[in-house]
């Protein structure tokens, strides 16, 4: 176990919700529509052109019914709307309203603010290299 005696997970769980924390509480100041984590997961993993829910849910690393539920939650705030897959006649695709282009932007700026204060708090390098790490390739999971 480490010196410090917590696992890795653990301080990157609390990691992100010190984001997602502070990224809510800022929305709900701006009078925001309230949405939950998994919501916001959602908004995460979309792509531009829109992406269906059996790939949100593979990227998101939970069932298709979590995802759907998620979905139509945030359909039903005119966040998202469903649209027809040019590709295939049978899929639909999830993609972001206006109403949800701009609450996309309003996190999107508000997580760059958060990313800012954390560099003032741990120092830039210390973020630089926490990116580095995180977005270096970690190849599968090894079974072990």
């Amino acid at each position: 176990m480490p010196a410090a005696g917590r696992q890795l997970p653990q301080l990157l769980g609390d990691a992100r919700r010190w984001f997602e924390e502070a990224l809510f509480d800022a929305l709900a100041r701006a009078g925001a529509e309230p949405v939950s984590p998994t919501q916001a997961a959602v908004f995460a993993a979309l792509d531009e052109g829109g992406t269906t829910v059996s790939e949100l849910a593979r990227r998101m690393g939970v069932t298709r019914q979590s995802t759907h539920q998620a979905v139509h939650g945030l359909i039903t705030l005119g966040l998202l709307e469903q649209a027809p897959d040019p590709d295939s006649a049978r899929r639909r695709l999830i993609r972001r309203t206006p109403a949800g282009e701009r609450a996309h932007e309003q996190a999107r700026c508000t997580l760059a603010r958060l990313e800012q204060v954390l560099a003032e708090r741990i120092g830039q390098e210390h973020v630089a290299a926490l990116r580095s790490a995180l977005e270096a390739p970690w190849g599968d999971p090894p079974s072990l």
